[in-house]
């Protein structure tokens, strides 16, 4: 497997990652609006609720994707 590959499903996963967490952070400091309490602010809601539905299997699938290139790349 290439390594150029490798170093994109790696930073893909900690792009996500950080957009998961910053989420909660900006809710949890007051710097975003959260009307119903999920940790998810609300104008990010509004245009991106799948993203934050599919967190479980999005997370999934990164971590599968990423075990089986770091096991064909070492």
């Amino acid at each position: 497997m290439n390594w150029e590959l490798l170093v994109t499903i790696i930073f893909i996963t900690v792009l996500v990652i950080f957009i998961y967490w910053y989420a909660g952070y900006s809710t949890r400091t007051g710097k975003l609006e959260d009307a119903n309490q999920n940790y998810i602010p609300d104008s990010w809601e509004e245009n991106f609720s799948w993203f934050f539905s599919l967190k479980g299997l999005i997370m999934f699938v990164l971590g599968l994707v990423l075990g089986y290139a770091l096991h064909g790349a070492l």
